[in-house]
């Protein structure tokens, strides 16, 4: 005896289903090309310009500032790294585009760094492109701001930039011979000013 054949039949709205699945395959495919040579041809040229630049960027690396120790050993003066918080008010944003309420902001900001709330709300109800909110900040504040950030979905606007803070161990003691440094890490008197250029280093 013969193998009897199976025949499978394909009704049409499986061949309709098939036809349309074969279109959409096709339309995105084209699409995706279409997508491939747009950025190769129109927008290659500016692409390749900006990699050129990121990858050939200088950037100018401050050293900290030397440490100044006393005939015993003992540290009279160091440097530490530490951050300054700034906030851009018409850019603080959650993760879906939409705006950070403004006294919230200013809540979350005065309880973590301690400055006055009604300051910050009406520096964050200004036009201002940005602000510093505190300076010099230490690591524990910064994780407390990284932390309210994440959990509330904040995606922008807040710019944490690093900075130094020069600590003086023994506080007042020698400080006329010591002496202490300005906003910019520069010495102002002292021995922080006699040998400023070999405490403060060269930039790289």
């Amino acid at each position: 005896m013969g193998r009897k054949k199976t025949l499978i039949k394909i009704d049409n709205s499986s061949k309709k289903k098939l036809v349309v699945s074969l279109v959409i395959s096709f339309i995105l495919l084209s699409l995706l090309i279409v997508r491939i040579g747009f950025i190769q041809f129109v927008q290659g040229a500016s692409l390749k310009e900006d990699a050129t630049k990121n990858q050939l960027a200088s950037k100018t690396i401050t050293p900290n500032r030397g440490t100044i120790y006393d005939s015993t050993g003992k540290v009279l003066a160091i440097s530490a790294d530490v951050d300054t918080v700034s906030v851009n008010p018409s850019n603080v944003k959650y993760k879906d585009g939409t705006d950070v309420n403004k006294e919230v902001l200013a809540h979350a900001l005065s309880k973590i760094f301690g400055v006055d709330y009604d300051e910050l709300l009406e520096n964050l109800n200004t036009k201002k492109s940005s602000f510093a909110v505190a300076e010099k900040v230490e690591n524990d504040k910064i994780s407390s701001l990284e932390e309210w950030m994440d959990s509330n979905n904040i995606k922008s606007g807040i710019t944490i930039e690093d900075d130094i803070k020069r600590y003086y161990p023994y506080t007042t003691l020698a400080s006329n011979l010591i002496g202490f440094t300005g906003a910019e890490n520069t010495g102002l008197a002292g021995l922080e000013a006699t040998l400023n250029d070999l405490l403060a280093g060269v930039p790289r």
